[in-house]
Parts: C-alpha cells; structure tokens; sequence
C-alpha cells in the first residue's frame, strides 16, 4: 500500500532561495524564523499554504517562503486573501502586513475581514513607522512623534491594533514581540489552529527609523515587571515575584493593584472565550503605549461560523431551492432587463 501521508518537512525546506533583503538587526528576521520553524512543527504543507501580502517592508515576506504567495498592493491583501479565502476554502490563507500597510491605506479591508470572520490567520508587524519609504509617521506613531512627514510632531491619535481588532469583534486577537520567539511561535500556532479571522499584532523593532521602541517593555530585564501575560484560567498577574496584578474596577476599567493590597481573589481571572468582547477591550487599554506594564498573549478566541462557510452554506440553499444556475445563459442575456409591474 502507498503511504500517501505529506512527508516530515524542516525549516529548511519552508525558506525559499531568495536573499533575504532587510536591514541587518531588524526585528522582521526573528518573525521569519518563528514562522519557518513553526511549520515542520504543526505539520502544514507547502502545497496547501498561501501567504499574502500588501506593500513594505514586512510584506516582502512571501518571497522568502518557499510555497505559494502573492504581493499583492497596498493595503487590499486583506481583499485579495478574502477572495483566496472563499474559492479555495482547502488553503490555509496567512496575511503578512505592517501598520502602515494595514491601518491606513488597508484599514477598510483589514475591518471588514475581521468583522466577517474570514477564514484567515494575519500578522501585523507594528514597528509605529513607515519604513519602507524610509521613517514618516504611521497610524501607530505616538502623538508629538518626530520624523521626516511630521518635523514638528505628528498631531495624530495613534490606533491601538489590539483595540481596533476587539472592536471589530474579531473572533481570535492576540499579542506578542519579536524578542521572544517561544512565545511568538505559540502565539502564531492558536492563530493557525483558530477557524475564522486571527490577527496577532507583533511588537517589531525597526532599528533604523525607530530603533528602540519597545524597549522598555521587552528588554529582557524590563519583561517581568512590564509585560503582563495573559493566560486562559488564570488570575492576570506579573511582576518579579507575581506582586501586581489586574482587577476590574467599578467603572469597568482594567487596572493594576498590588496583589498584598487587594487579595488574590479580586484579580480577574483570565477568560479568552467570553462571547462579549468588553473585557477583552478593557485589557487592550491598560497600557497607553508600549512604555507602561503591557498584556500579550491572547485577548480573545472564540468560535463563531466563518465566512466562507456561511457563503457555502448559502450557495448550496439557493441551488436546493432553485435548481443550478446557467452561467453560459446568464453571459449570453444582454445588458439590458424589464421589470414587469408586480413581479
């Protein structure tokens, strides 16, 4: 009998024959990594991997996967990988972009994809610049930022991702950075195994146009009394020894407490799968900026029928009810109907 099992892949055999062309320290190396080394490990195959991308510098991404990928144009991958999405629902369809990329130009795509809860996994690189055309401001920049589009400062309220995506009712959100890849590679695996739209924003230095921007909560010193985890049944705590942690106060608002001060038993349990998102949206606005105590992990992960799935359903009722349609007819009808009164 022939073993017709996809055979055992490595890294190796995910990263394509092209040069890898970013500049030298730049954080999008390590998501490549994790991404290559994930894989092998959860046991894709190149022949059913699409990767999708707009423009910058994160979306040169396909280009150094070796499998199938389209860089498409600025801000649409969303659109385009919706379209891969539902004619070809066998295809695990990723979507690779940046902040620029996705928020500005891409911010009406990137909603209406989450919102539909298209069968889709996204990686938003958020470095809080543009860095392909070489250090403007972007939709992340925080106000009073400094660069060659704003000399005097940008005036502009900068998005938080996160939020963005919880207020689209996203069905799985999540956060992480590219300085720990244990966690990005766990991060990207929920997303990957998650049916319908995931988008996990990373945290990724560009440390030529805005070197340093998450320094302060993800230098390696800095990560246990700055980054919060969030873990599914757990009570939300950090700090060297576990002394802080996060309640929910009487307005509604995630705050963080000295544990001591307030019993363990008043911090909030984690709950990923609450159906209302209001929690979830309270956790994304604890921090201000990547400058104060910060969740990662995942916000939310619940299930809900995806797109393409609705859409098939859809297709196969109106053929039930009405019997196939004839394309050949339809293209042959002319440009022109009448519409009879009371039909």
């Amino acid at each position: 009998m022939t073993d017709l099992a996809a055979p055992t892949t490595t890294r190796k055999d995910w990263a394509s024959d092209q040069e890898v062309r970013w500049c030298p320290g730049c954080g999008d190396y390590s998501i490549l990594t994790a991404v290559q080394l994930l894989m092998p490990e959860i046991g894709a195959k190149r022949e059913d991997t699409v990767f999708i991308s707009g423009i910058g510098c994160s979306s040169r991404f396909p280009y150094y996967m070796n499998t199938y990928g389209v860089h498409s144009i600025h801000g649409r991958a969303p659109a385009f990988a919706t379209g891969v999405a539902l004619s070809r629902p066998d295809l695990h369809v990723w979507v690779v972009t940046g902040d620029g990329d996705a928020l500005s130009i891409g911010g009406n795509h990137l909603l209406h994809a989450l919102r539909r809860n298209v069968n889709l996994t996204i990686i938003l690189f958020n470095n809080q610049i543009y860095g392909l055309t070489k250090g403007q401001y972007s939709p992340t920049s925080e106000a009073g930022k400094v660069t060659k589009s704003t000399p005097f400062g940008s005036l502009d309220h900068p998005y938080n991702p996160v939020s963005l995506a919880l207020g689209a009712e996203a069905s799985f959100v999540a956060r992480t950075h590219d300085m720990d890849r244990k966690h990005m590679m766990e991060v990207f695996r929920r997303a990957y195994e998650h049916k319908g739209a995931a988008l996990v924003e990373v945290y990724q230095n560009c440390n030529v146009f805005n070197d340093g921007a998450f320094e302060a909560i993800t230098a390696k010193d800095n990560r246990p009394s700055m980054l919060i985890p969030l873990e599914h049944g757990k009570p939300v705590r950090f700090g060297p020894q576990g002394e802080k942690g996060v309640v929910i106060n009487d307005q509604g608002r995630a705050v963080i407490v000295d544990v001591a001060e307030v019993g363990e038993e008043r911090l909030l349990v984690h709950d990923e799968s609450r159906p209302d998102p209001s929690v979830a949206f309270a956790l994304s606005r604890l921090a201000n900026g990547p400058h104060e105590p910060t969740p990662i992990g995942v916000f939310r992960a619940v299930e809900r029928p995806d797109y393409g799935s609705l859409v098939a359903r859809q297709m196969d009722e109106a053929v039930a009810k009405k019997g196939p349609g004839d394309l050949s007819a339809l293209l042959r009808s002319g440009t022109t109907w009448t519409v009879e009164a009371g039909q």
